[in-house]
């Protein structure tokens, strides 16, 4: 028997309901929608409006990782013991939306002291961020997360996550086609308003649309225990394959936030690329239909099997992104790049469905978190300052010398990610050793 089916999971049926995959567009997508303004389009207006400072960037994405995790790591344990989804979803999603609306009043205001007013601002974006995280990775990272692995099985999550890892770019793709052009006029409190409009909207609508399955169970003990549940020494002897794929979950996740919070203003300041919405939303599509098709491969190879090859064309990616530097070739090599993301995400994220246990589902997108989230968003944005700061490119912008990232990123970032390479050889010879244990076992039976 493969390794794989052995993962505890209760049965279920291959199809999924049309009620089923409504929900997980539509609130996969809109859930997207926020986290694209929060990890990228939030650092361009810190960039544009308050500081050029790239260690400022980096402190806003790690604190509101850890915020972030600390509510996937509450809401996710609160859920397991409420026995329901439904209402921390809609909930947080309309307390999402309405935070994220709040962004574009903090900017520094006219005619006050320089300095005060940049680190007044600071503070502030920091403090806001960190509060719309909280909401956001309750609602969606705990609670939606939590229903999706319920709502699917092991025969088509590597399905539904190939649709769920492309959400990020379509949430992309369609705030650089809708929206773009608000943040290039600056009317970023129109913009940021739009999308927390949206969200809320879809957290009301998910009242209505999400349904909890009649399977979820229920963790013992006290609450504070479920919450630290997972992060036990015995915990992890008890599920050494979690564990192992959440470590690689990180270290895929640690590469990609090398490059991806200064993305945008690499193809701006340092590709000066005007049209940089057409790049990014080539890529966006050329990806997104090669992760939806991947899916599938995935399904029918084993998800643990396709963990390498995928981030082997991540590492292709991203060593092509350091050589090119006209529109077409960025195109490509960006396209190769997110699509390699992508697949190693979805072949990593089904696997750990399948590894999660069934008492404990809301839990572990606590550990999930940790994993995905706040390991990759705290190293990841230090190492890419790091190299930017290192490298010392700049220019000059309306008088004022700014640092701008460098090619530099993207090798660091492939470097990051060939450590993939020690977990899943630790997952595959676990593996093989849980499959030889059984076989005296198996063959008593029959016997």
């Amino acid at each position: 028997m493969p390794a794989e089916s052995r993962a505890p999971a209760p049965p279920r049926a291959q199809s999924l309901s049309a009620r089923t995959w409504v929900t997980v567009v539509v609130l996969g997508l809109v859930g997207q929608l926020a986290w694209t303004v929060e990890n990228m389009y939030l650092n361009v207006f810190v960039y544009d409006t308050i500081t050029a400072d790239p260690t400022v960037i980096a402190t806003l994405v790690a604190a509101s990782a850890v915020a972030a995790t600390l509510a996937t790591m509450l809401v996710g344990a609160w859920s397991d013991r409420a026995r329901t989804r439904r209402p921390f979803i809609a909930v947080g999603y309309v307390l999402w939306g309405l935070t994220t609306a709040t962004f574009g009043f903090v900017q520094p205001a006219a005619g006050a002291d320089a300095a005060l007013a940049v680190g007044t601002a600071v503070v502030a974006i920091v403090a806001l961020d960190c509060v719309m995280s909280f909401f956001g990775s309750g609602a969606n990272d705990a609670a939606f997360n939590a229903w999706v692995t319920e709502s699917t099985a092991p025969s088509n999550r590597g399905r539904v996550d190939g649709v769920l890892a492309i959400m990020p770019l379509i949430g992309m793709l369609v705030v650089f086609g809708a929206l773009d052009g608000l943040t290039q006029a600056g009317r970023w409190t129109l913009f940021f308003g739009i999308v927390g409009l949206v969200t809320a909207v879809v957290g009301v609508i998910a009242w209505f649309l999400v349904r909890d399955p009649e399977r979820i169970e229920s963790a013992q003990g006290a609450y504070l225990a479920s919450v630290v549940h997972g992060l036990r020494p015995s915990s992890v002897r008890a599920n050494p394959r979690l564990y192992l794929l959440l470590l690689a979950y990180a270290v895929v996740g640690t590469s990609t936030q090398v490059f991806i919070p200064y993305l945008i203003i690499y193809i701006q300041r340092y590709l000066r690329i005007d049209g940089y919405a057409i790049v990014l939303g080539s890529v966006l599509i050329l990806a997104s239909i090669a992760s939806v098709l991947g899916g599938r491969v995935i399904d029918r190879v084993g998800k643990v099997r396709a963990i390498l090859p995928s981030v082997a064309i991540l590492v292709v990616g991203l060593v092509a992104m350091f050589f090119v530097r006209d529109m077409l070739a960025v195109i490509v090599a960006g396209t190769v790049m997110m699509a390699g993301f992508m697949l190693s995400i979805a072949a990593i994220s089904a696997s750990v469905r399948d590894a999660t246990p069934t008492d404990r589902v809301g839990m572990v997108q606590g550990l999930r978190m940790i994993a995905a989230v706040l390991i990759p968003m705290v190293a990841g944005p230090f190492i890419g300052a790091a190299v930017i700061v290192g490298a010392a490119e700049t220019y000059v912008d309306l008088g004022v010398v700014k640092q701008v990232p460098t090619p530099w990123i993207f090798p660091a970032a492939a470097v990051v990610a060939v450590f993939v390479v020690v977990p899943v050889l630790l997952l595959r010879r676990h593996d093989r050793r849980s499959v030889d244990a059984a076989a005296p076992a198996v063959s008593e039976a029959r016997a």
